[in-house]
């Protein structure tokens, strides 16, 4: 069948201006792995594709005939949208590719790997890894990107797993990055980072590519400062967009009987959040899920939600992101309830947090951040 990749779309939260579902550097893959995917055409599961956006490579690889496709994308937005755009499509059941966690049975016996150049070089390193561990010995895999995100460090971190990477020609303002020969199998899974926070007595644990790593990021760091003064008396909390789970741990181990959901999209956030309340003791009070927002929390019925919102989509800025996610925390929050919130000072966002949750208040301001209180 001939796939359409013009007719992708992109996960639905992230639609935007700057924003696209398939573009030069996914195009280029998938011409610089032709060969290699015509000739692995007759191989069941021979192809895995990570770190696609919305389902261009996976699809890509499809129409170009493979077969039991194997994907992993670290958002549960673009694993979302990748079956909906197969479906859409009109591609077989029997051909959709299959989304399988960051493990040696993704890559198990693999010829073939495409994939998106991350921009954290430890994602690079943790994702080069485990291919390194399962992947066939003559595993190919094409890294591609948009040249302006890429770096000569990202040749090095391959470089460290694999016993050759050769550099595509540039088209469009994008390259690929070809690796191939297995050097070393790792004797064990990479594991993430962990390191303690004497400041705030934590152990953060973190898996490559989460956001600030096994750091607290400046603006975190300003919201834990205030968020003594939250509302006080509910028996449960959320964090929304975990991250690593910092805020999450604090609220459990400041506040002994406290009940925190913690979410995010992002499968590597999700794990490191769990593994960052377990290091600190508290993962019998924290119940981590990978979501869209707050999707698996009903209506109505959380008295606080904290949210330190991201403004990226990958290295695009992107503030709808903060939007949806304003709008998620309005749908959980109870009458009186409240959403606190750090942010660079420069989004002001008042306006749209006075307009989807309600009444907003200044609690903390600082050169760069500011945090406030909404009232539902």
């Amino acid at each position: 069948m001939a796939i359409d990749l013009d007719a992708l779309r992109r996960a639905p939260d992230l639609e935007g201006p700057n924003l696209v579902a398939v573009d030069a550097a996914d195009r280029l893959i998938l011409d610089e792995a032709a060969d290699a995917l015509a000739a692995a055409a007759g191989m069941p599961g021979a192809v895995v594709v990570i770190d696609d956006a919305y389902g261009a490579l996976a699809l890509g690889a499809v129409d170009a005939g493979a077969h039991e496709v194997r994907v992993h994308q670290d958002p549960i937005t673009g694993e979302r949208a990748l079956a909906a755009n197969a479906r859409r499509l009109g591609v077989p059941e029997s051909d959709r590719p299959r989304s399988l966690p960051l493990s040696p049975e993704l890559v198990a016996g693999a010829r073939v790997v495409l994939m998106r150049l991350p921009r954290s070089l430890d994602r690079l390193d943790e994702v080069a890894a485990t291919i390194a561990s399962g992947a066939a010995p003559d595993v190919r895999v094409f890294a591609g990107g948009r040249i302006k995100h890429m770096s000569l460090a990202m040749n090095e971190v391959l470089g460290r797993r694999f016993e050759r990477v050769d550099v595509s020609h540039a088209r469009q303002k994008s390259r690929v990055l070809v690796a191939s020969g297995i050097g070393a199998r790792p004797a064990e899974p990479l594991r993430p980072a962990q390191r303690r926070d004497d400041e705030l007595g934590l152990t953060i644990v973190a898996h490559g590519g989460v956001f600030a790593g096994t750091s607290v990021d400046i603006g975190t760091r300003f919201l834990l400062g205030v968020l003594g003064d939250a509302v006080t008396d509910a028996a449960s909390a959320v964090d929304l967009a975990c991250g690593s789970g910092v805020v999450a741990a604090w609220l459990a181990r400041e506040r002994p009987g406290l009940v925190v959901h913690a979410s995010d999209r992002s499968a590597a956030a999700a794990v490191s959040a769990a593994l960052t309340a377990a290091a600190n003791g508290v993962d019998d009070r924290v119940r981590v899920t990978r979501a869209d927002g707050l999707e698996h929390l009903p209506d109505a019925s959380e008295r606080l939600v904290v949210l330190n919102p991201p403004f990226h989509s990958d290295a695009a800025v992107h503030t709808g992101i903060a939007a949806h996610l304003f709008a998620e925390a309005a749908r959980v929050l109870e009458p009186g309830g409240e959403l606190w919130c750090v942010w660079n000072s420069h989004l002001r966002y008042r306006p749209l947090l006075e307009r989807t949750v309600g009444p907003t208040r200044q609690v903390a301001r600082n050169a760069k951040f500011t945090v406030t209180a909404s009232v539902r």
